[in-house]
């Protein structure tokens, strides 16, 4: 009788955003366009190092005895984590690429698309893994071995042993009666409206984006500055005000609407850790805004402002940790209870609050050279993040900045949304933006 296979303990945080996928597609891919060819053979042999150099990315997410866990796979499983594709012309940036299954593992996948502009590269994670700033360390550790491949093909990465994952270090930092306080402080989700939608159900999943011009940043940039504002502050005010002129809905005007925005809480606890890249370390936070009709950015800038100075200043994310420590306490049982209550209020009030989140600036540096096959440095054209895929009544917005291009994306799920109104919606965010 074989051993069991080696298993990790799986986190709250682990556990919630693999059970989110009762909400939305968890899957998230970074997407890399370049002007030539890579070594199709070198890169698969990066993410064939990269994934054996890692517990956790060697694993699927399953449940023992009740228990979750990371799961250590057979060897012959990792070759699912990289595939060469040479069709699809509209994979990965109008359709994505395919989710990953994070309960078969790997926790990545590489997707090369041979193009005749170019290679595109899609490093894929699933969001019970890690989050986006994760996604875009494996993808930068991808490169970084294949490099080393290029230029010695013995080069192997440094094998990891089993990190900490869970948020128990941002725990140790407050007393019990900070812990006390935070909670008692913490305001209740209340899901006020919702992104229109067709029908509910599900649909075809697509990719609506738009790149706004260079100079767009600076102009963004010098509305902050005289308002006391972040270029995230002005984002997230565009959306809201996008959201109520897409659903020219008179009952919102004037009255407490909210939408969801996320935090990376390595930015709050800087070097707390920095030996767990991998992991997940987002919170979402909701923020109360109120319009009236013909309301601009200058009228309600002020209220985003407010909202984000007092999340960043105070106690941001240990509600949420302690929120869901208190439902893992109670077991998988409970787990699975609060994700069904969920869906049955989502099912009951039609309503769930938009999300928008702000992926800030990517360094093509992190990435770079990229060698091409041919022995020359490739050209990196663009580097993009596709979101989670939603359905109703979710609904998100993502903003990433390349090159001083800022650009909006979401991906849904055409049928239940509708493309002409996503596009259109993004286009009135484009226009609420100085």
């Amino acid at each position: 009788m074989s051993p069991p296979p080696a298993r990790y303990p799986a986190p709250a945080f682990d556990v919630f955003n693999v059970y989110f996928e009762r909400v939305y597609d968890p899957s998230m891919h970074v997407v890399f366009s370049l002007d030539g060819e890579v070594d199709a053979g070198a890169l698969r042999e990066a993410t064939m190092r990269v994934v054996a150099s890692d517990p956790y990315i060697r694993s699927r997410y399953a449940e023992v005895d009740d228990r979750p866990v990371w799961e250590e796979i057979p060897e012959s499983g990792w070759e699912r984590a990289f595939v060469l594709t040479r069709g699809g012309a509209d994979e990965p940036l109008t359709t994505p690429p395919p989710p990953l299954d994070v309960r078969s593992g790997p926790q990545v996948r590489v997707n090369l698309y041979r193009r005749a502009a170019g290679d595109v590269v899609a490093v894929t994670c699933h969001h019970g893994f890690c989050d986006v700033a994760g996604a875009l360390t494996l993808a930068r550790e991808i490169f970084a071995v294949y490099r080393g491949i290029v230029d010695d093909p013995e080069f192997r990465p440094p094998a990891r042993a089993p990190y900490e994952r869970s948020t128990k270090r941002i725990l140790a930092l407050y007393s019990e009666e900070e812990r006390r306080q935070a909670l008692a402080e913490e305001e209740p989700f209340v899901d006020r409206w919702r992104f229109p939608v067709e029908r509910a159900g599900r649909g075809t999943p697509h990719i609506a984006r738009r790149t706004l011009a260079p100079e767009r940043l600076g102009r963004i940039k010098a509305f902050g500055r005289e308002h006391g504002a972040t270029v995230n502050d002005v984002l997230i005010a565009a959306f809201f005000l996008a959201l109520a002129k897409i659903r020219d809905d008179p009952s919102d005007r004037g009255a407490p609407r909210s939408i969801l925005t996320s935090a990376d809480l390595r930015r709050k606890y800087p070097g707390l850790y920095d030996d767990a890249l991998l992991t997940n370390l987002s919170v979402a936070y909701e923020a109360t805004l109120s319009a009236g009709e013909g309301a601009r950015l200058p009228d309600i800038i002020g209220q985003v402002t407010s909202i984000t100075a007092r999340k960043k200043s105070g106690s941001l994310g240990l509600a949420t940790i302690l929120f869901y420590e208190e439902i893992m306490a109670g077991g998988m049982p409970a787990v699975r209870t609060f994700f069904d209550q969920m869906i049955e209020r989502y099912e009951a009030s039609a309503h769930k609050n938009p999300v928008f989140s702000n992926l800030g600036i990517f360094d093509a540096g992190g990435y770079l050279p990229v060698p091409g096959k041919d022995g020359s440095m490739l050209e990196l054209r663009e580097i993009q993040y596709l979101p989670c895929v939603c359905w109703p009544y979710g609904f998100l917005v993502i903003a990433s900045t390349f090159r001083d291009r800022l650009t909006l994306a979401a991906a849904y799920e055409e049928g239940p949304y509708s493309t002409a109104t996503v596009e259109r919606f993004l286009e009135y965010v484009d226009e609420y933006l100085p």
